[in-house]
């Protein structure tokens, strides 16, 4: 680190004003009880809540405020003693992975009834997408393009997973990724800062009970928004990798949706394990500080991932753990997860001066305030009784079959193989991922248990109890799995069918973190039963289940019906069978870009052109491959339907616009098929001349739109322009005066209906 840098940090006199008034200078020994008269008018008058926590910080020591700075791990290499008299000495202030009403509240009365002060502790724990009750990967629910329902499914985690002890959840992972090589591509929303922006904003009201936070009641928790900047972009998509991003993409691509997530009321941030452009992320006070809480005006806490603040060590940005605990802090990360320095060093450098200490006053202060506004102080503890009668509800299955049903994206359908009679006699139901019970329940699956689970084969039993399922496993995602009789059988089973259904993809372990892979390929010998299969001579529908984009162009040329079914949860199976046999008419859209192949990667919506684009085909001399076309399998927003639609009429409000005008955009659409649908009609949008070069076409709005068979209606858009703007590379962000194209369509590729307008100076 510039130690230059480190020393103007320590000597600004702004470090003074961030302790909240009443707070007792460094001391190892309990200071006076304070009292209402001891706080000064100004922090009365500020916030009540404020004032009952410097009230709490006035009484408290150096090791105690830094206690409240540290997480512990209940499993990790940490015996039950240890937690507990490292809990009523007040050293520590958070714990994540202790799960269950009567197992949380063992452990919070030591902290309420045998510690000094009798501060509680808060449970947190990864609820990614689902408690008990599963729904489909991130990755799969945002492809539903249903913020409503969104908040629905974070609601039901949230309520189940406070009813086990738990009131903070490490989650909505809001992360943009263009990186399908990048496992945790599953976790987050995919490719596009907007669509990302209204789905974290939607799940942190799901999570912390509505537009408002309502942390008090006991069906809600609080939501963190990780990770904190740029994890998404790792070089190679390997795991944990360097992420190299400029100021305005950081800005412009991967904040909008941690800023999305603020303006829902988000209390908490996770800072990450990446190093971003030199600075680590959870040493880096330009992100922690400058933009969170300097710019954003972010009033709650930050906590590092597991070690991060230790990992700055490796990273070659600290010397030693000291140095690295030193770093944290001063970036702005106010809780160490599971990283030792914070326990081990922080009191000491508070203490040396190192740290201010009002910055560990204001760490404190931050995370009491939440315990405050959860209502642990008045009721800490979890009603036992409720806790198995809040699992695995009728109205939560309901719920999880609604969001599996629109995460699924039908790709393909030629001659309308889709949706399949229910009049058929015999069915070939092909591949190991067919029964699996476990592998739906994808990475991060919390307390999700395979019993609970409906595989692909049982939905398909539930639907057709009748008719006979040859079911052969043939082949699954591991090289394990080699038996040459398993395709011989599968081909046989395929031959004696009227129709094949085949499940193939990944295990629920190859994406999620530390799952990078260099392939995008189905796994193992996979493709091999799809093309044995398909010789056979029946009718093949393939059902993928999978965690990232895949590259199947063999079977996008070949295979007559394609199911993207990501991995849908607890109710894969009646989702997957709902939708094959047309009791779901599918509205899934694909929120990232399908490659071809590897070679294409990164490929997304929003690219930005070169000098010589490749319009001619006949020119050789452009930014094209010679082995591939430069388009993708399947485009952000693709997604077909089992009726069809057509776009007209599109009309703008106004020609020009001043800096405070708006632009309204109107189309109309038309079910133009024989059954009821969804479509999702999206905005597209491109600055054409720009002071700094702007992507080709940007989505800048969506709605899901209802209709019945014949159905037309107009669909109305605004534009303001003041979201007509970039950010610079100084950060800066600017709208700058000329002419904006538009585009209505119902994918990132579709072209159909163009407009423009100008921007004028005024």
């Amino acid at each position: 680190m510039n130690r230059n840098l480190l020393a103007v940090i320590l000597s600004s006199a702004a470090f003074a004003a961030l302790g909240p008034v009443g707070a007792a200078p460094a001391t190892t020994t309990a200071p006076p009880p304070a009292t209402l008269a001891t706080v000064p008018a100004k922090s009365r008058a500020i916030d009540p809540l404020d004032r009952k926590v410097a009230a709490l910080l006035a009484k408290m020591t150096l090791e105690e405020k830094v206690g409240q700075m540290v997480q512990w791990a209940h499993w990790a290499g940490k015996k039950r003693d240890m937690i507990l008299e490292g809990t009523e000495k007040g050293h520590v202030g958070s714990l994540l992975n202790l799960i269950g009403a009567k197992e949380t509240n063992e452990v919070q009365k030591v902290a309420v009834e045998k510690s000094r002060l009798g501060i509680p502790l808060i449970f947190g724990l990864d609820v990614i997408h689902g408690f008990k009750t599963i729904f489909p990967i991130p990755l799969g629910e945002d492809c539903s393009w249903d913020p409503e329902l969104m908040e629905a499914c974070a609601a039901v985690a949230a309520k189940e997973a406070r009813a086990s002890g738990i009131h903070w959840t490490f989650a909505p992972m809001v992360d943009v990724s263009r990186e399908p090589r990048w496992g945790r591509i599953a976790e987050g929303s995919g490719e596009d800062p907007t669509l990302g922006s209204a789905m974290a904003a939607a799940r942190v009201r799901g999570f912390q009970g509505g537009a408002k936070p309502a942390l008090d009641r006991h069906d809600t928790v609080v939501a963190c928004a990780k990770h904190y900047v740029g994890y998404g972009a790792p070089e190679a998509g390997r795991e944990y990798n360097y992420t190299e991003i400029t100021e305005a993409s950081l800005r412009d691509i991967h904040l909008p949706p941690f800023k999305a997530a603020l303006d829902a009321g988000v209390r908490t941030y996770m800072s990450a394990f990446n190093d971003l452009a030199g600075l680590p992320t959870s040493g880096n006070r330009h992100t922690l500080r400058d933009i969170l809480r300097g710019e954003w005006g972010f009033k709650g806490f930050v906590v590092s991932d597991w070690a991060s603040v230790a990992q700055l060590i490796p990273h070659g940005y600290a010397a030693d753990l000291k140095d690295a605990t030193q770093l944290g802090v001063l970036a702005g990360v106010d809780m160490d997860m599971e990283g030792k320095g914070y326990s081990e060093h922080l009191a000491q450098l508070a203490k040396e001066n190192k740290v201010p200490l009002a910055m560990v006053n204001d760490a404190a202060s931050r995370i009491l305030k939440i315990k405050y506004e959860l209502g642990l102080f008045e009721d800490p503890y979890v009603d036992e009784k409720m806790e198995s009668a809040t699992m695995l509800t009728a109205e939560s299955l309901d719920v999880a079959l609604r969001m599996a049903r629109e995460a699924i994206v039908l790709l393909k359908n030629d001659k309308q193989t889709l949706p399949l009679s229910k009049d058929l006699k015999t069915i070939a139901v092909l591949g190991a991922l067919a029964a699996s019970k476990k592998d739906p329940l994808g990475s991060w699956h919390c307390q999700g248990k395979e019993a609970d689970v409906v595989s692909v084969l049982e939905g398909l039993r539930r639907k057709l109890p009748r008719a006979q399922l040859n079911f052969v496993a043939g082949v699954g995602p591991e090289e394990s799995v080699t038996d040459p009789k398993g395709i011989e059988e599968a081909v046989a089973a395929a031959k004696r069918s009227q129709v094949a259904i085949v499940v193939v993809g990944e295990r629920e372990n190859m994406s999620g973190e530390a799952a990078s892979r260099t392939s995008l390929a189905l796994p193992a010998r996979q493709l091999d039963l799809v093309q044995a299969v398909h010789k056979a001579g029946v009718p093949v529908v393939l059902v993928l289940m999978n965690g990232r984009p895949l590259t199947i162009p063999w079977e996008a040329e070949n295979v007559p019906a394609i199911v993207e079914s990501w991995f849908l949860g607890t109710r894969q199976g009646d989702a997957v069978a709902d939708v094959l046999f047309g009791d779901f008419n599918p509205t899934g859209k694909l929120v990232v870009t399908f490659p071809r192949n590897l070679g294409q990667v990164p490929i997304y919506h929003s690219a930005r052109n070169s000098g010589r684009p490749a319009e001619d085909p006949n020119d050789k001399w452009t930014s094209r491959y010679i082995d591939s076309p430069n388009s993708p399998q399947y485009p952000f927003g693709y997604g077909l339907s089992y009726t069809t639609y057509t776009y007209s009429g599109l009309s703008l409000s106004a020609e020009r616009i001043g800096r405070a005008g708006k632009v309204m955009v109107k189309a109309t659409v038309k079910n133009t098929g024989s059954k009821a649908g969804v479509e999702v009609v999206q905005l597209y949008m491109q600055d054409p001349v720009a002071s700094l070069t702007q992507p080709v076409k940007k989505l800048a709005d969506f709605k899901r739109v209802e209709l019945e068979a014949g159905e037309e209606k107009t669909v109305e858009f605004v534009l303001p322009a003041s979201k007509l703007g970039f950010h610079n590379h100084a950060g800066k962000y600017v709208v700058e005066p000329g002419k904006f194209n538009v585009w209505v369509g119902k994918d990132s590729a579709d072209a159909t209906l163009k407009g423009s307008f100008e921007l004028t100076a005024n």
